[in-house]
Order: C-alpha cells, then sequence, then structure tokens
C-alpha cells in the first residue's frame, strides 16, 4: 500500500511539473488546480503513515525521506516524458517543433521537482543523527555528478530509513518496559571515563548511553576526574569523588562502570585508598589491564624532546580547559605493558566486590572512526586482536569476562564501546547492551 500511495504521489507531482504540456495533451486544465492543491498537501505532509512514529523528530524525518521517494519517482516519469516530448514521441507534433514550448515546460519541471528535492533532503539533513558530516559532505559534492547524485541520494535514503526504523522500534521497546525499572538498581551507577577525555555536560563521554539507561530507571553520576594523570592521581580524585556521593546521597555503595585506563584508576583506589567498601560492583569495559606492548614501543622509537614537546602542548590546552594538574606522559606510561607490571600489586584483585571485564574487537582499520582506528594495524603487529588501541589479551579481568564481537566485517572499536560516534551499525546495539548489562546488576541485588 506504501508503494502505490508513494507512486500515486509520485505520478501527481509529474502532473503539476509538466501541467504546462499535458494541458495542451490532454485538452483539459480543470484537473490542474486540485492537482497543485494536493501537491502542496503532499509537501506538508507527504505521508499520514509517519504520523504513527514516536517522536515529532523521526515523523519529520521520515516525511523528507518520503519527499525524496516523491522526488525520484516523479522525476523518473518527468525526464522519459520531457525527452520523449523533446524527440516528437508524443501526439503534439506542431508543439514539437515549438522549442520555445518545451523550454518553458521543462523550466516549470525543474522549479517543481527541485521544491520537492530540497523539502525533502533538508528535513533530512537538519534532522537525521546517523548521516553524520561526512555523508552531508559525500552528498554535497556527489550531488553535482549526473547519475552518480542519484545513487548517492539512493544511499542517503537508506541510511535515514535504517535510523528511522531502529530509533522508533526503541523507543517503543523503552516505553512498553517503562514500568519495569530494569536498571534501577539497588546503588546508583558511578561512570568513569578514560583518559584524554573528560566529563562534560554539552559533550557527554558516553554518548547516548546515560539516557538509554535512566530510561530504564538507572541513576547516574560522573567521576569527573582529570582527563590525563597517573593511576594513582586519577585514583585519588576518584576515591574523593566515590566518598562524596555516598556521603550526600547516602546510598552507601555504588555499581562503577569503567571505561579503558579509569579501570586501572578504580582498581587502584580500591587497592590502596580503601575506595572498595564504597564500591559494590566494577565492571571495567575494554581496560588495559595488561597493558599496551604498542605504547612501550611508541615510546622508545619517539625522542625525548619530541615526547616532552607533544606532553606540553598537550597538558597546556587540557589546563585551559579545566584540569588542574595534567600530566600527559604519566598517563601514557602507566597505560603501558611495563607501567601496567609495576603497578599491577596496587590493583584491586580480590572477590569481596563483584568484578567484571568486557573487551571488544575490530576486524579491520576502516571498522572503526577516525581517530581511534588509526594504530589497529601497529596495536595488532604487538598485541594481536585489539579494538584499535588495546589487545584482546589485556581485557579479561574479574569474576566474569565476555568479548563482543560484531556481526559483519565492521567489529567494534575503542570508541564504540564508549558511544563516541553516536552510531548505529549492525551487529551490536551499544544502548541495549549497556541496558542488559545493567539488568545483570539489578537480578545481582546490586
Amino acid at each position: 500500500m506504501k508503494i502505490i500511495l508513494r507512486l500515486l504521489a509520485g505520478i501527481l507531482i509529474f502532473g503539476v511539473a509538466n501541467g504546462n504540456s499535458l494541458r495542451v495533451l490532454t485538452g483539459h486544465t480543470i484537473w490542474l488546480v486540485p492537482a497543485v492543491l494536493l501537491s502542496i498537501v503532499i509537501q506538508i505532509i507527504p505521508s499520514y503513515a509517519n504520523r504513527k512514529l514516536k517522536t515529532r523528530r523521526l515523523r519529520f524525518l521520515a516525511d523528507g525521506s518520503e519527499l525524496l521517494h516523491i522526488f525520484l519517482i516523479s522525476t523518473s516519469i518527468s525526464v522519459i516524458y520531457q525527452v520523449a516530448g523533446w524527440i516528437g514521441l508524443l501526439p503534439l507534433k506542431s508543439l514539437t517543433e515549438d522549442w520555445r514550448f518545451w523550454l518553458l515546460s521543462g523550466g516549470i519541471c525543474i522549479l517543481t521537482e527541485a521544491v520537492t528535492f530540497w523539502n525533502g533532503i533538508l528535513r533530512i539533513y537538519v534532522l537525521s543523527e546517523q548521516l553524520g558530516i561526512k555523508w552531508l559532505v559525500i552528498g554535497a559534492i556527489c550531488g553535482m555528478i549526473p547519475v552518480i547524485h542519484l545513487l548517492v541520494l539512493i544511499l542517503l535514503i537508506q541510511k535515514v530509513e535504517s535510523e528511522i526504523m531502529v530509533e522508533n522500534t526503541k523507543w517503543i521497546e523503552n516505553e512498553e518496559r517503562e514500568q519495569q525499572k530494569i536498571c534501577q538498581t539497588k546503588y546508583p551507577l558511578l561512570l568513569v571515563h578514560g583518559v584524554f577525555f573528560r566529563d562534560s555536560a554539552l559533550l557527554n563521554y558516553w554518548g547516548r548511553i546515560p539516557g538509554e539507561l535512566e530510561k530504564n530507571g538507572a541513576t547516574i553520576y560522573y567521576g569527573n576526574h582529570g582527563s590525563a594523570s597517573s593511576v594513582p592521581d586519577s585514583a585519588k580524585e576518584l576515591d574523593k569523588r566515590i566518598r562524596e556521593i555516598v556521603q550526600q546521597t547516602g546510598c552507601g555503595k555504588v555499581n562503577i562502570i569503567a571505561h579503558s585506563k579509569g579501570g586501572l584508576d578504580c582498581r587502584y583506589a580500591m587497592a590502596e585508598l580503601g575506595t572498595g567498601k564504597f564500591v559494590a560492583s566494577l565492571t571495567t569495559i575494554n581496560t588495559p589491564h595488561r597493558g599496551c606492548q604498542f605504547a612501550d614501543y611508541l615510546l622508545d622509537k619517539i625522542p625525548d624532546g619530541q615526547q616532552k614537546k607533544i606532553a606540553d602542548a598537550y597538558n597546556h590546552a587540557l589546563h585551559k580547559l579545566g584540569d588542574t594538574d595534567p600530566d600527559f606522559m604519566a598517563a601514557v606510561t602507566d597505560l603501558t605493558e611495563s607501567g601496567c607490571q609495576k603497578l599491577q600489586e596496587h590493583l584491586y584483585d580480590g572477590d569481596e566486590v563483584y568484578s567484571q571485564s568486557v573487551g571488544s574487537c575490530l576486524k579491520h582499520p576502516a571498522g572503526g572512526r577516525f581517530p581511534l582506528n588509526l594504530s589497529y594495524l601497529l596495536v595488532k603487529y604487538f598485541d594481536g586482536e585489539n579494538d584499535g588501541l588495546v589487545g584482546e589479551e589485556s581485557f579479561a579481568w574479574g569474576q566474569k569476562y565476555q568479548l563482543i564481537r560484531a556481526r559483519g566485517r565492521r567489529g567494534i572499536s575503542h570508541g564504540d564501546m564508549i558511544d563516541l560516534n553516536r552510531e548505529n551499525f549492525r551487529g551490536f546495539d551499544v544502548r541495549e547492551f549497556y541496558v542488559q548489562l545493567v539488568k545483570d546488576l539489578k537480578e545481582k541485588g546490586l
């Protein structure tokens, strides 16, 4: 039914676009006024089926996709019709000899189709969260290349329709289980970021994950520690933060979910600073528990002078952004294999706190996103299978370990595990992964 309605709408737009010549061909003009009025309605609401979608953004986004479908249909028919008119295949012999008539008809056709196209493309460009800058640039560049621009337009439509389906399904799923509060754990969640990032109200390190957890009943706090410090220094900040949360809320303990270096920071705090008594569980995500061999290699090969310049530039920039005392080299050193070996006796490794770890792997460099995929081949040479930064053998720790591999060719990168790019892709739903992870903590009574 949807295809039939889309085809009828395309034919209607075609009729309005080519009304000047169709008027002569049919000998009637009475149909043109209602056709124009209906086409205006289509430009505003191209499909009433989209009203069933759960959010206004998705409805307008689906309308944009629908307009582009209609544009492709009406343009295809219009091109065939106009060419047939120009070469004299239509029963308008006297008119085919008058080039001015077909020039005017073609101009009206182009204007009408342009309105339909821009109405659709602007909606998806403005409202889509999955196209990203890359596809916006590809669309803009290829839009000037005949034939190629149609192929790119079809790809854009496919990506948008996939986004609509995924987001609407997720909305319905959350709506159906809203009353269950499956992520309402006994103790609140503390999300601990990794190295070279900060917790920010403007750009959440964890992407869409916190919002998804909160929709399902979770209470969330953040580490709010510096972006680059040694493991001991970061641990002190986290210990202070955890004690602050417990004192202010009376929650007693927290469930920690820590990404990358954050896992080492938490283990150090629990072992050396007495933080463990305030921790109900610790889940590490892609944490290099045994360090990274490729980091040792880089520090050995890069001259000390060059290392100092990089470190000074980073420390200066991060100090401007809020870090009180950033230390680039200390953070990097503690992530090396040799650095982690020195730290091992100071990292929590007991059974009093429920502990688990998660890791993921890319399948090739192109599977990840810039810039966290650039080191994949180097890491693979030294550390084997990896997520672009950390080798698979370094992930496992605690009472439970799971390695996540996505179906297909893509794989799951270090950044994908925190929804860094806010990207939907086949084989792994990062938001639902965290929902189920926290649901499991709740079922354990944590």
